[in-house]
């Protein structure tokens, strides 16, 4: 399961329903939520 940093809860946690997206610049990153808090997370993936 990928991780990211929540801001909200000042730690690392899983993504809740991680979904791929591609930014304008052609990048790859992953959009979900916090399980304990609902805010919106955001991963930046390599090349």
């Amino acid at each position: 399961m990928p991780e990211a940093y929540c801001v909200k809860c000042r730690a690392k946690v899983e993504i809740k329903d991680p979904k791929e997206v591609t930014m304008k610049n052609g990048r790859k990153a992953l959009q979900g939520s916090c399980p304990k808090c609902g805010t919106k997370l955001f991963r930046i993936l390599g090349k």
